[in-house]
């Protein structure tokens, strides 16, 4: 199991090896960022999009959370963490898209589906409850065609990105850079079990990618 000694033991075989050898591309990476694009992920220790989409630093522009999910523009509340990190990746940095990543086997997901944490208190699941209510809609509908098995799991996965992604459209920043062409979004799906990435087109329809 790793813990921190092992990190730090990571961090001393990136400084002789990785840092040492691209000194060029971190002294570029010192001078600022540029990034083309955006990914929200889920926080799932295995569904790492830097590990999944083989890129190096100052590719991507990440944000992780519980079930990769983007709330809805509001100017109220108290869940702007991934607002924040959208507004500057979209009015500062210019990126040029915007990709939304499930994966399988989502804790958030299953938490959903089995409601596990409805009603319960801050440091019992109750900050979990509240998050992943934003998929109760979506929940709500595939209990209703799948049940709570393997195959509503697999179907509110992708809901999840199809959710984040309406979200998205949602911020006027958004709306704006998309309908000027210069912001584009996109939907994906990653199975960890076959390490496979399924890829979302425009009708809302995943497909393994080529």
């Amino acid at each position: 199991m790793t813990v921190f000694s092992d990190l730090v033991a990571g961090y001393s075989r990136f400084r002789e090896h990785g840092w040492a050898q691209e000194r060029e591309r971190w002294a570029n990476l010192a001078e600022g960022q540029s990034p083309k694009v955006m990914v929200i992920a889920c926080s799932d220790s295995r569904a790492d999009p830097a590990t999944v989409f083989d890129t190096s630093p100052g590719e991507i522009f990440v944000v992780r959370n519980v079930a990769n999910l983007v709330p809805p523009f509001e100017t109220g509340g108290g869940r702007h963490g991934v607002s924040a990190a959208l507004e500057f990746a979209v009015t500062q940095l210019k990126v040029q898209e915007v990709v939304v990543m499930g994966h399988g086997m989502c804790g958030g997901v299953h938490a959903s589906l089995t409601s596990r944490f409805v009603d319960s208190t801050p440091g019992e699941g109750g900050f979990i409850a509240h998050w992943i209510d934003l998929l109760d809609e979506a929940r709500d509908r595939v209990m209703a065609e799948h049940g709570t098995g393997d195959d509503a799991a697999r179907a509110l996965e992708l809901e999840t990105v199809r959710v984040s992604l309406a979200n998205l459209r949602t911020f006027p920043f958004v709306q704006e850079a998309e309908s000027v062409g210069q912001l584009t979004l996109h939907g994906a799906w990653f199975s960890i079990k076959e390490g496979v990435l399924w890829v979302m087109n425009e009708e809302g329809r995943f497909s393994p990618a080529d």
